[in-house]
């Protein structure tokens, strides 16, 4: 009977147990520990007033030497308390420049908490102005200078090629072709162009016409006096005739991307193209022209480079690159692209726009003036480039007569008008750009420069720099206005 009591007890207080815990703790618990104090803040900086893809530029600084670039609208969190910093800088798209408002202001960020801050972007305008840099020249045609050169070669039409160096025009001619380049209507010495090597075998290239009216391309050299050419070193590239007609001669030369020269040529003249020149392949008038003078003599002055379309054709000129133009008044290479102005007749001035090693292209003259048949109600386009940009005939200010196409600027001077397309009209004298894209043209300017007589032609420098030259002898640079 005493074991069965001890049994009994014994079960009872497990039962009571409860796993061992303690009876008097049922039910109740402790007091929660705070957390713990926050020691880092955030700081919200908001970035307004850009349009899509334009970057802001700002700069926030803090304490222990913190420094953060921002982009764009952004949080930044985990900082340290205490007095921050944002300077903004103004931002420059597509030829318009935003500026920030305010360019620098401060904020506190506090522990636990998030400061805000707000930097309002507003776009003006870039403006330009033009600074004379030479004067009476007799009828400057072209501008140019080797790659990274400060001076400046400037080509007059009656055969001489002066020099501006600091602001100065030399005395003394760099070089003097004038016995030998016919002046009349529309010829003369037109342009020139630097080797790609010029550095190491300083040679240059002309484009005139000569006292039988041919078209001629000649090299030239120069000696140990860096700013006078070697005038006895002349080498007759290619001597194109061009009879009857004293106008449409064209007047480019250039070197492309690939380190072929590349020339345009009128279509011989005359009202309508009256010989077919320009859909003549077996002519090179109203042509552009790619040869090879990498290794020039007298007895080869010039090979095919590969790639040229009608080099293994019959009846078809191998030196053709392009065909269709009527006159073509410059041209210009923008890296992989091509950016060339044709002269119309009547009714249509345009620039044609594409890649620089599209071979074999017809840019429709005379089946075409711009994107109209010519002289026909309807015709053929089949095959045929139409320009990309183009503009009226006419008096007004949108319209002109003759244009003169120029370059897209790639200077570092004005970061505002970077990939811009320049051009003028030899009729209205305005100067005009727009960005080209995509098969089209957006953003088109007219930039006011006043009463500066007929522009004849663009130049652009050893450092990208863009100038013009007008019928008043005149040079002009295109800058930064002090005043936008």
């Amino acid at each position: 009977m005493q074991a069965l009591l001890l049994i009994l007890v014994s079960l009872g207080l497990t039962a009571c147990g409860g796993g061992g815990g303690n009876p008097g703790n049922v039910g109740t618990t402790g007091p929660t520990p705070a957390p713990p104090a926050a020691t880092t803040g955030s700081l919200a900086v908001t970035a307004s007033g850009l349009p899509a893809g334009v970057n802001a530029a700002i700069r926030v600084n803090g304490p222990s030497n913190y420094q953060q670039d921002l982009t764009a609208s952004q949080t930044l969190s985990g900082l340290a308390p205490g007095s921050y910093n944002l300077s903004a800088a103004p931002v420059t798209a597509g030829g318009i420049t935003y500026t920030p408002s305010p360019a620098s202001q401060g904020a506190a960020v506090t522990a636990g908490a998030t400061a805000s801050v707000t930097v309002a972007y507003a776009s003006a305008p870039v403006s330009i102005a033009l600074s004379q840099v030479a004067a009476n020249l007799d009828n400057p045609t072209y501008l140019t200078a080797p790659s990274g050169d400060a001076r400046l070669f400037i080509v007059e039409r009656a055969g001489r090629i002066r020099i501006v160096d600091n602001g100065n025009t030399l005395t003394a001619p760099f070089l003097d072709i004038s016995s030998r380049v016919f002046t009349g209507g529309e010829g003369g010495l037109l342009s020139m162009a630097f080797d790609p090597q010029f550095s190491s075998n300083r040679h240059f290239y002309l484009y005139y016409t000569d006292p039988q009216q041919n078209i001629v391309i000649e090299r030239f050299s120069v000696g140990s006096n860096p700013n006078l050419a070697d005038p006895t070193s002349g080498l007759v590239i290619l001597r194109i005739p061009h009879p009857g007609f004293t106008n449409h001669f064209g007047g480019q030369v250039a070197f492309g991307p690939d380190g072929n020269l590349y020339l345009a040529t009128g279509d011989g003249g005359g009202a309508g193209d009256p010989n077919r020149n320009g859909q003549n392949l077996n002519s090179l008038l109203g042509k552009l022209l790619r040869i090879d003078v990498r290794n020039a003599t007298a007895a080869q002055p010039y090979a095919i480079p590969a790639g040229n379309p009608y080099a293994n054709e019959a009846g078809r000129r191998a030196e053709i690159w392009a065909a269709g133009l009527r006159n073509p008044w410059r041209f210009a290479f923008d890296g992989s692209q091509l950016y060339l102005s044709d002269v119309g007749q009547d009714r249509r001035e345009e620039v044609n726009i594409g890649a620089a090693d599209a071979a074999g292209l017809n840019y429709g003259w005379n089946t075409m003036e711009g994107t109209l048949c010519y002289n026909a109600a309807t015709c053929d386009r089949s095959g045929l480039t139409l320009p990309v940009f183009e503009y009226d005939h006419g008096s007004n200010d949108a319209n002109g007569c003759s244009i003169t196409g120029g370059f897209v600027y790639r200077g570092s001077a004005i970061p505002g008008l970077q990939g811009r397309y320049f051009y003028s009209d030899f009729c209205r004298g305005f100067l005009k750009s727009f960005l080209a894209g995509g098969g089209s043209v957006s953003e088109q300017r007219d930039w006011s420069v006043g009463d500066i007589g007929n522009v004849v032609s663009f130049g652009q420098d050893g450092q990208g720099e863009l100038y013009l030259m007008t019928s008043r002898g005149i040079v002009y640079k295109i800058g930064r206005s002090a005043n936008p």
